[in-house]
């Protein structure tokens, strides 16, 4: 068959070219899209969530029912950010990255599993090491040690979480019971950051700014484990979690006249989470997903956006990115070329004019 001429402004298939080009970060980055392959995906993801952070209200018409009518006012109100993760990559090095984000208020709301909470207060206490993913775990286990992938934890970090957060939860139980204190999970960590009181901690600078963290599986893992020891020793402590999904859930629906972008690294309950709070606003503006799962099992980890704008999580004129690969390479390549650029440039719109001299990393030659 004859080939029919392809649209003027189709991207050509072209890579960088070393040797030819200065090599930097930039340079290398803005390669990606024309590049092919989970890299084109990549450039995507960077083109989405810049307009995640490049919206304004004042783009949007003004109707008669909005509260917000004021040019200036319209033009400081940013689309809401919403950024979930799994516990193993705050075990890893994109802790720092998370981080980040959190104590410059460049995102909104966290979701997480328990693995991701306990895992930042046991860093401020203790390392985790590079190990390797073949070592056996037998050997380890007579070793004292405990393997995430290629990390190892020694279990001499769990005993000293242990006695640092009982005492912790005695007090909440206490407040429980004498000031009629209602705990939920995102109370509970929040709680948690305030005592850590670590510059290194995620959930300190979510306490210090007020940026929520949601974990409706907050049992599921070491501080499951201290809950259920402390509910042996001083039995009584509750914790709500009725009142966080509708906290939760409020964070998206109440959300308006904003818009709302997720970002989501990895996928099980911080991925459905944040879909699911967004499907009661009909779903969010714009999305971005990184991970390595599958569609072919019918798991909502390994869902495509599309699946999900069946369900109304997603928009059906929103624009989402799906990047397969390992979130710990591709996270902080789309924090150097969005969140990180914009606080290097001082951009007044965005993280409340916060400046750092480079973000971190050369991202501005």
């Amino acid at each position: 068959m004859p080939s029919e001429d392809l649209p003027s402004d189709s991207v050509l298939i072209r890579g960088f070219e070393f040797g030819k080009e200065a090599c930097t970060l930039d340079a290398l980055m803005s390669s990606m899209l024309s590049t092919g392959l989970q890299a084109s995906a990549l450039g995507q993801a960077i083109v989405e969530v810049n307009r995640m952070l490049d919206w304004r209200l004042s783009d949007e018409h003004v109707l008669d029912t909005d509260a917000v009518v004021e040019p200036a006012e319209r033009a400081s109100v940013r689309a809401k950010l919403f950024l979930g993760y799994t516990s193993n990559l705050v075990s890893a090095g994109v802790r720092e990255h998370i981080k980040f984000l959190v104590q410059h208020k460049l995102v909104d709301v966290l979701v997480t599993t328990a693995g991701g909470i306990e895992e930042d207060f046991i860093k401020c206490m203790s390392h985790t090491y590079l190990g390797d993913f073949a070592l056996k775990g037998a050997d380890l286990r007579s070793r004292g040690l405990n393997r995430i992938g290629n990390m190892l934890v020694p279990n001499s970090n769990y005993c000293g979480f242990e006695d640092w957060v009982m005492p912790i939860l005695d007090a909440m139980l206490a407040e429980q019971q004498n000031a009629g204190t209602r705990w939920t999970p995102s109370k509970v960590i929040a709680r948690l950051g305030q005592e850590i009181n670590h510059p290194d901690s995620i959930y300190y600078w979510a306490w210090k700014n007020g940026i929520p963290v949601y974990c409706p599986a907050l049992t599921d893992g070491s501080l499951g484990d201290m809950l259920y020891f402390h509910s042996y020793k001083a039995p009584g402590l509750e914790i709500d979690i009725v009142a966080d999904i509708r906290a939760m859930n409020d964070e998206a629906l109440k959300a308006s006249p904003r818009k709302t972008g997720v970002i989501i690294l990895g996928g099980g309950v911080p991925k459905h989470h944040i879909c699911n709070a967004n499907l009661m606003r009909n779903g969010a503006d714009f999305a971005v997903f990184l991970n390595t799962a599958q569609e072919f099992d019918g798991s909502d980890s390994g869902a495509r956006p599309d699946e999900a704008v069946s369900w109304g999580k997603i928009r059906a004129d929103a624009m989402p990115v799906k990047v397969y690969g390992d979130a710990s390479i591709l996270f902080p390549l789309i924090i150097s070329q969005t969140f990180a650029k914009r606080l290097a440039r001082a951009d007044p719109g965005s993280s409340d004019g916060l400046s750092l001299p480079s973000a971190g990393c050369d991202v501005t030659e």
